[in-house]
């Protein structure tokens, strides 16, 4: 199969699609990737390393699209890589179509593109594989973001996250008890904070309560949650469904009744947000004030860590990657359940259903 690797295209996003030893992998079966030059430099890899692994270096992101049949991206492609889209495309990536312009759905479905999304990736017992390291890692950069963002000088109200003797930690409340937000609870913990985790599924809830973290678990009724956002210092939205638009948790009112210069970071952003004041921002300028509150809503925040996200996801991802090289897509997608949720679009319909719901039930 012809493997095609690009450069990512979206501002402080320095991940790549494959590891050098994941090439050298794929052509040693046979199989050839072009990369595009420059792609892995954020990540520690130059050109010469997937030279060395068997890739052909090209210098233009049409040749990319123009030779590869699978494209492995890592965030969504940008507009002018969604023209560049041809039918016989396999498209692997974080692609949130739920919050995507109509149009990349359009030229998906027109152009009978198989897109399969990394975060929807599934196992029967609801284990997302790549989203969950992505999370973990996203989880783990929330606390000391948190703690500069508290600081006067970033805005915040001047308080230390862990306290001091005599003088109260932070209050930090945690909507979503998944990947992302277990994961932030320990960290926060770690650092001496008093912590709220709140969620609808009493299992998970259980999962914190076991990990040890001690934060305090409550389910997330709507009365419940307006209480806690109202004491936050901190409030994390890690609300996730998979597949479809994040749903709207927290209400601009909820936001009005915080204490001013608290902070809100909207980790849900990348399915549109769970809070209504929130909107995308980037590292360029990751935070806005609205209602008062400091906003920090970094889409694909771990971009910045590419060394590890890219190492990380890879090694989830790779399993699918390799089947569909070596079994092509159709014959991968009977094979293995986990994949077909992933899959997206193909030959021309929206196939994931979350998705579709979505998408007001689109064809």
């Amino acid at each position: 199969m012809d493997i095609g690797i690009p450069k990512q295209k979206r501002p402080f996003d320095y991940r790549i699609g494959l590891t050098p030893m994941g090439v050298k992998i794929l052509t040693d079966l046979g199989h050839r990737c072009y990369v595009e030059s420059g792609a892995g430099q954020g990540s520690g890899f130059d050109d010469e390393r997937y030279r060395q692994a068997g890739a052909q270096i090209v210098y233009a992101t049409e040749e990319i699209y123009g030779r590869g049949q699978l494209i492995l991206s890592v965030s969504r492609p940008t507009p002018a890589e969604f023209e560049l889209l041809q039918e016989g495309h396999i498209l692997c990536g974080f692609l949130h179509l739920a919050v995507s312009h109509p149009a990349k759905i359009e030229i998906l479905l027109e152009r009978q593109v198989a897109a399969i999304a990394y975060e929807t990736i599934q196992t029967a017992d609801g284990h997302l594989p790549v989203l969950s390291v992505a999370s973990q890692i996203a989880g783990r950069m929330i606390a000391p973001i948190a703690a500069q963002l508290l600081q006067n000088n970033s805005g915040g109200h001047g308080i230390l996250l862990g306290g001091v003797p005599g003088v109260p930690p932070a209050n930090v409340v945690i909507l979503g008890a998944g990947m992302v937000g277990s994961n932030a609870a320990k960290m926060f913990k770690a650092m001496g904070t008093t912590v709220y985790v709140l969620d609808t599924d009493l299992h998970k809830l259980q999962q914190v309560e076991e990990s040890g973290c001690n934060a305090h678990t409550i389910v997330a009724y709507d009365f419940n949650i307006a209480k806690a956002v109202q004491r936050a210092d901190v409030l994390v939205g890690a609300v996730l469904i998979p597949g479809a638009r994040t749903p709207i948790v927290v209400t601009r009112e909820m936001v009005r009744a915080m204490k001013p210069r608290s902070v809100i970071m909207d980790i849900s952003i990348d399915q549109g947000g769970c809070v209504e004041t929130s909107h995308p921002t980037t590292y360029q300028s990751p935070t806005y004030i609205e209602e008062g509150v400091i906003h920090y809503c970094v889409p694909n925040m771990t971009g910045v860590v590419a060394r590890t996200m890219t190492h990380a996801f890879n090694n989830a991802a790779w399993p699918y990657i390799l089947k569909i090289a070596e079994q092509g897509l159709e014959r991968a997608l009977a094979d293995d359940p986990a994949l077909r949720h992933g899959l997206n679009t193909h030959d021309g319909q929206i196939v994931h259903p979350a998705l579709r719901e979505s998408l007001g039930g689109a064809a």
